[in-house]
């Protein structure tokens, strides 16, 4: 009798292991998924400078929309992107500047001369690049955020996991009407 419980206590700690050890490897997969995040979003910080200067020789009426950008970017580096615990904050003001920097790409519509300057052409590819980028790193980091949290609340690793303390993934989403342009308006 001793030794069957004892085999049913060595196979529950055995799965234990197994689970704990899956935690770790999906709450390591979903950090590089944000790191990844956070490499672009940064990439897209060091670019806003000479965007900003760019269309500021072309777009003097445009001062709101540009103060804006500075005044977003300078929250942005505030912040500590590294730390996943800031997404809230971060998704927020990311979104905010995706739709301003939106704003500043449609601009050379009204500017002709902006809209032949070559850097100008060249930031705005980079830009367009580095969006194509952040989705990317978003989609990445939310399916293994999907993955984290579906693994978190089954059966049983729900019942480990709130002894062991496994915490669940937020996802990063975009803000409502964040993949639509917004209207420029002179």
């Amino acid at each position: 009798m001793f030794v069957i419980i004892l085999g049913i206590l060595a196979v529950l700690v055995l799965m234990a292991i197994g689970i704990y050890n899956k935690y770790v490897k999906l709450k390591n997969l979903n950090e590089e998924g944000w790191s990844g995040i956070e490499v672009y979003l940064q990439k897209r910080l060091d670019l806003i400078p000479n965007l900003v200067n760019t269309v500021k020789g072309y777009a003097t009426h445009e001062k709101e929309t540009l103060e804006n950008v500075v005044r977003l970017r300078s929250q942005m580096m505030s912040i500590d992107t590294k730390d996943i615990d800031n997404i809230e904050k971060i998704q927020k003001i990311e979104n905010e500047m995706t739709k301003t920097l939106r704003s500043i790409m449609m601009l050379q519509e009204n500017y002709p001369d902006l809209k032949a300057n070559e850097n100008f052409l060249s930031l705005q590819s980079q830009l367009s690049q580095i969006e194509t980028e952040i989705q990317s790193s978003r989609k990445y980091y939310n399916g293994t955020a999907r993955d984290r949290n579906t693994f978190v609340e089954t059966f049983p690793n729900n019942i480990i996991g709130g002894f062991l303390g496994f915490k669940k993934a937020e996802f990063f989403n975009a803000s409502e009407g964040a993949e639509r342009a917004p209207e420029v308006k002179f």
